[in-house]
C-alpha cells in the first residue's frame, strides 16, 4: 500500500491509454503537459528492464503562483506530477502526490487545496466516464 501522502488508483487501461486520457483530461482543463517521459524506454536504453512505468509533470501558472508565493519551497512538489505504472501482477495504477499532503508538507492554507486537487480529473482517466 502506497503511503497517505500518495493517492493511487487502479486503472481498467493500459499504462499508455491510463496517462493519455490523463494527459487529454487535464489539456481539455487548460492545464500544460510539461513533459512525459516512458521510463521502461529509458530502462530498456541502458539495458536495465523496468515494468510498463510513464511519468508526466504538468501544471497551470495560475494555480500553483499563489502557493509558491505563499511558500517558496513548495516549488519543489510543482510542477504537479503523475505516473501511470504496472505492478507485477499486471494490474495498472494512476499515482500522484496527495494534495492534502503537499499543503500540510509545506503548511499552506487550506484555501490553496482547490489549486492542486486533481483526484477527480486522475478517476475520470483511471474509471472511465
Amino acid at each position: 500500500m502506497p503511503p497517505n501522502s500518495i493517492t493511487s488508483l487502479s486503472s481498467k487501461y493500459s499504462v499508455i491509454e491510463t496517462l493519455d486520457r490523463l494527459e487529454k483530461i487535464l489539456t481539455a482543463k487548460g492545464i500544460t503537459i510539461f513533459t512525459r517521459i516512458d521510463q521502461q524506454a529509458e530502462a530498456k536504453k541502458v539495458g536495465l528492464r523496468l515494468l510498463p512505468l510513464e511519468f508526466l509533470l504538468f501544471g497551470n501558472p495560475k494555480a500553483g503562483t499563489p502557493i509558491m508565493e505563499a511558500e517558496p519551497l513548495a516549488a519543489l512538489d510543482l510542477p504537479l506530477k503523475g505516473i501511470a505504472w504496472e505492478d507485477k501482477d499486471g494490474q495498472v495504477w494512476l499515482s500522484s502526490n496527495n494534495a492534502e499532503y503537499i499543503i500540510a508538507r509545506f503548511s499552506l492554507p487550506d484555501s490553496l487545496l482547490k489549486n492542486i486537487s486533481i483526484g477527480p480529473l486522475m478517476e475520470q482517466a483511471a474509471k472511465g466516464s
